[in-house]
Formats: C-alpha cells, structure tokens, sequence
C-alpha cells in the first residue's frame, strides 16, 4: 500500500493513501478528543471528517480549546 506524508501541527507524518481524517484522528490519539481541525488553512467541519480523504503533502492543524478565565 502506498502511503503520503503530511504536516501535522509542524512536524511531518505519514500515513496510508485513502486515510480518512477521522481514521488519521484516531490514529494520531484524537479520536474522542474535542479538537477544531484545519486542512491547508481551511476549517474541516467535524460532519466532514468520516468522508474527507487527506492529500499527500496536506497540512493538518489542530487545536484544543483552551479553558480559562
């Protein structure tokens, strides 16, 4: 199977061609995780995640909330 490589957060990763982002989430540790995803500078809805297959050289980045107060 051939695979890509992607930033994730600044730092390259590589995953299987066909990965799915919500399978790529779960892979990486963020599966259950409540996580705001952006793909090349553009938001990735969480509705879009099961359907939306990531690109070689894709840039993944993601971001926790951040309580506070």
């Amino acid at each position: 199977m051939n695979e890509i490589t992607l930033s994730l957060n600044g730092d390259a990763t590589r995953l299987p061609e066909g990965t799915a982002l919500d399978q790529a989430l779960q892979r990486w540790g963020y599966g259950e995780r409540r996580i705001a995803v952006a793909i090349n500078d553009a938001f990735a809805p969480r509705s879009t995640w099961p359907e939306r297959t990531l690109d070689d050289g894709g840039r993944i980045d993601l971001v926790a909330p951040v309580g506070g107060g």
